[in-house]
């Protein structure tokens, strides 16, 4: 599997994960000029932009250790010009959450964690 299919089939599973818990999708693989957020969506009244880390297994380290604090950096970044360009949500309360999943050796999800506020201005 290629890394950028590897990656679609981590969103689609993140994504199908928390509309069950009742969260509305606004996009997906939304571009600014930082970067990509994989997903956006709403929990309630909250908007969370979602980074999801998808790797077979642990051998090159977890995928909550994949998020260097660099990419931390933009993700906050990004959450600005997301909400700079859809002023809709400019009274908004925002965060960035963290989905992680790792797939055993068929591409079933063997472990899958979800961190609310997982990178903050602090």
């Amino acid at each position: 599997m290629t890394r950028r299919r590897l990656g679609d089939a981590g969103e689609r599973h993140a994504e199908r994960v928390l509309t069950a818990r009742g969260w509305r999708i606004l996009d997906r693989q939304w571009r600014g000029e930082a970067g990509e957020i994989d997903l956006v969506a709403l929990d309630g009244d909250v908007l969370v932009l979602v980074e999801v880390k998808t790797r077979r297994g642990d051998r090159f380290g977890t995928a909550e250790e994949a998020v260097s604090p660099a990419k931390a950096a933009r993700l906050l970044a990004l959450g600005e010009e997301y909400v700079a360009a859809h002023p809709e949500h400019s009274e908004r309360v925002w965060r960035v959450d963290l989905v992680a999943i790792t797939l055993d050796a068929r591409g079933a999800v063997e472990r899958l964690t979800h961190v609310p506020d997982a990178y903050y201005t602090g």
